[in-house]
């Protein structure tokens, strides 16, 4: 879209659905206690498939911050180049020369070797070809004989060949082979890529002069209009003042700005109605004296029998689902009225060229030179008002009455002491990135972290078994508490605060994958403040406090930002181990617990924490510090297959009938996503590549691989099974930045227990009892 006014009016509209879905993903977490829930039968019934529920990453989250984001980056290549150097010069080794002549010597030997071997075998094949001809004797044809051999042969090559063909045509009229036409399909893209280009420069053009026009139309309004408002305004209050005092013979207080000015007296009401309510108002406060002296005895004898049935009526209201009030649905209505009003009955041809509605654009602009005027107005009302009570009145000033406050809880972020007042953001950058506390994130989209929906989830759940989330259920976690949030201030501003999410999952779950992933939709600062990272870095205790300050604060200032920390579990430890002492891992608990607690909404601050290793931090402190806390168990069958099949696909392999994925990922089961990436690396080297036209791929060759690498064993699983049920999976009930602890019972720590999973000749797998499968022993 490029017409400007409804794009601001379609970005507000978005802001506010995506709000919406994050509002309610909070309301079946709370009603569920869980993290993922089961909507496979969901889907069935409205016949939509698991692509629709896939959440899209806004571009605009991207597009708006493109010029900060790059500046950003510059920045942060520019210090690191600076690093480079002395880096680089540590880690080069040199060679000697004879050192290096050996090694040529060494791989020229090889090479003739190689030759010499493969002429020797065309020799030796020569020659037992030559022996069993002289063995077997000449056979002689006619050459009519020769000829029918010949054209068998030749005829029988073109059939194979065009049935391969037809058959080849046929599958991709069907859809179940790509087009091989490539240029078209490239040149479609690019030319879509084009037009993309071109309509971004335009919406740019038109964005440019519709704020030209903004100023443009309000200093015509100012100029044109702005007088005569100021003469109406203040008729309207000298009227005002006037009836007020013929009604109750002194002249009123003049509302503050707070309370609105001068525009809440205007608000559809006359002074009569005025001096109606303030005498009703005494009345009912007389009434309510009364009745609360007469009530107070009938309370004490109602007491007793409202217990009785508020106990009877705790059952059924605790059953009942109660939604919490939205933001987001008023503001939707608003939107949706707007348009309604303004866009739908406008006739587009109009305004072919997309350009502004320079009426839209005036009545929009007359309502903020009003306002702006009417602050004008009431200061000089308000001296009038003085001047009317010393004349008439013969009245000093009244002192103005301060508001009551409501009583209630206190709101707002408690004030921080600022330990570096006297220093720039920029100076607090460079400091970090020189740290090394300050990274520069790899580019990595969320789409790369695949996985397969979880299909039989509503089927564990009649069966009593709580089932574990699939690779595409933590994406879509991922995308709804750190992607949405930090990608737009406004969503963030209406939906429930999470300030921090921990990953909790065995090794090569790709849990640092998914960090990178948010920072890269949303363009976040990254910051590592893993244990191993702090190592020798601001020591003493006022040194740690000055670090999660200057790192917290320049958070805030360079929005969004993600604090990641690594080893989660070090931060926690029930007993420090001798290897560990040194670091102190412990030592930034305290001030990270106060550091996030100061996050409000509209700052775009996250904190994420991966582990694989929660049962050795202590889960109470865990729990208080991470809002959110997403277990990441080894792949599904489904997830495993998508698996094979992507990461083949993305070194460049067509996967043909000779390659059996379905058995790869059945004999997987146990292997994480690392593991699987790992053995594809390791079998799909150069020369193997080098080697497909002749010589398929075939599924056996990843099963050397894949037994040198340990998977996860069941002692593994079961640890972690045990400490996310028992205390992890308890972080879904809590509500959004409510840090009350609620623990499962021994009933959810039996459904999270994983069925032994049998390969395909019967033999279980490395998660369920086994330390290898029968193929990996025998390799």
């Amino acid at each position: 879209m490029v017409q400007p006014q409804k794009r601001r009016l379609l970005r507000r509209l978005l802001d506010c659905v995506a709000g919406r879905v994050l509002e309610l993903k909070d309301e079946l977490v709370r009603a569920d206690l869980c993290e993922n829930p089961c909507l496979d039968r969901v889907l069935q019934d409205l016949k939509l498939t698991p692509a629709d529920l896939e959440v899209p990453i806004p571009k605009y989250f991207l597009l708006e911050q493109s010029t900060a984001v790059r500046e950003r980056g510059l920045i942060l290549a520019k210090i690191l180049s600076r690093l480079e150097p002395e880096s680089s010069q540590k880690s080069f080794i040199g060679m000697h020369r004879t050192e290096a002549i050996i090694l040529v010597q060494k791989a020229e030997r090889a090479r003739q070797g190689r030759l010499r071997a493969t002429f020797m075998r065309e020799i030796r094949r020569d020659e037992e070809q030559d022996r069993r001809i002289r063995e077997d004797g000449w056979h002689k044809f006619s050459q009519c004989q020769a000829a029918v051999t010949i054209q068998k042969v030749w005829k029988g090559y073109l059939q194979r060949k065009r049935t391969q063909q037809d058959r080849r045509t046929e599958m991709e009229f069907i859809g179940m082979l790509p087009s091989p036409n490539q240029v078209e399909h490239l040149s479609i893209i690019s030319q879509a890529c084009l037009w993309e280009d071109v309509r971004r420069l335009r919406q740019v053009e038109k964005e440019e002069e519709f704020q030209a026009a903004m100023v443009k139309a309000h200093d015509s309004l100012a100029e044109t209009e702005g007088p005569d408002m100021k003469e109406k305004m203040k008729e309207q209050i000298r009227q005002w003042f006037i009836e007020c005092h013929d009604l109750t013979g002194r002249f009123p207080d003049y509302p503050d700005a707070s309370s609105g000015g001068s525009y809440s007296i205007f608000a559809d009401k006359t002074p009569e109605q005025v001096r109606m309510e303030l005498e009703m108002q005494v009345q009912e406060n007389k009434k309510k004296e009364q009745e609360k002296s007469n009530e107070k005895g009938k309370d004490e004898k109602k007491k007793n029998k409202k217990g009785k049935e508020e106990k009877a009526k705790k059952g059924e209201v605790d059953a009942v689902l109660q939604v919490l009030p939205s933001k987001c649905i008023p503001m939707i209505s608003a939107g949706h009225e707007e348009y309604l009003n303004t866009w739908k009955n406008q006739c587009e041809s109009i305004q072919p060229s997309q350009n502004y509605d320079s009426e839209t654009l005036r009545e929009e602009k007359r309502k903020e030179v009003e306002l702006e005027i009417r602050i004008q107005v009431d200061e000089l009302m308000r001296q009038e008002l003085r001047n009317l009570r010393l004349v008439v009145d013969k009245e000093e000033e009244r002192p103005l009455r301060a508001p009551k406050k409501t009583p209630g809880k206190k709101t707002g972020r408690k004030k921080e002491k600022d330990l570096t007042p006297n220093r720039s953001v920029e100076s607090l950058y460079e400091e970090l990135v020189i740290s090394g506390l300050l990274r520069k994130s790899e580019s990595v989209a969320l789409k790369d972290y695949v996985g397969d929906f979880l299909y039989l989830g509503s089927a564990l759940s009649l069966a009593k078994k709580l089932p574990m989330p699939s690779l595409f259920d933590i994406r879509q976690n991922v995308a709804l508490y750190a992607v949405l949030r930090l990608g737009s201030p406004d969503i963030h501003a209406m939906a429930p605060l999470i300030r921090s999410i921990l990953l909790v999952g065995p090794c090569g779950m790709g849990k640092k994958m998914l960090v990178k992933a948010v920072c890269t939709e949303t363009g976040a600062n990254l910051f590592d403040l893993s244990p191993g990272n702090l190592l020798g870095k601001y020591p003493g205790r006022n040194g740690a406090q000055m670090m999660v300050h200057i790192v917290f604060k320049v958070a805030r200032l360079l929005q969004p930002s993600v604090i990641w920390i690594g080893n989660a579990e070090k931060n926690f430890y029930k007993k420090i181990p001798k290897e560990d002492r040194e670091m102190d891992p412990k030592r930034i608990k305290k001030d990270l617990t106060k550091a996030l607690r100061l996050l409000t909404p509209g700052d775009r601050v996250m904190l994420i924490g991966t582990t694989s290793q929660p049962q050795l931090a202590e889960i109470r402190g865990l729990c208080r510090v991470y809002e959110r806390i997403l277990f990441m168990p080894r792949p599904d069958y489904a997830s495993r297959y998508v698996l094979w099949k992507r990461m083949i696909e993305a070194r460049g392999v067509q996967p043909t009938q000779h390659l059996d994925i379905s058995a790869l990922a059945k004999v997987s089961d146990g292997y994480t996503p690392g593991h699987i990436l790992q053995a594809i690396q390791s079998v799909l080297s150069e020369r193997r590549f080098l080697q497909l036209s002749k010589r398929p791929l075939v599924a056996c060759e990843f099963l050397g691989q894949l037994a040198k690498l340990d998977p996860v064993y069941r002692e593994e699983e079961e640890s972690l099974k045990k400490t996310i049920g028992g205390n992890v999976w308890s972080s879904a009930g809590k509500g959004a930045g409510n840090h009350q602890e609620m623990h499962l019972g021994p009933s959810h720590l039996i459904s999270l227990r994983v069925g032994a999973c049998k390969d395909h000749r019967g033999i279980r797998s490395p998660l369920t009892g086994t330390s290898r499968p029968h193929w990996a022993r025998r390799a």
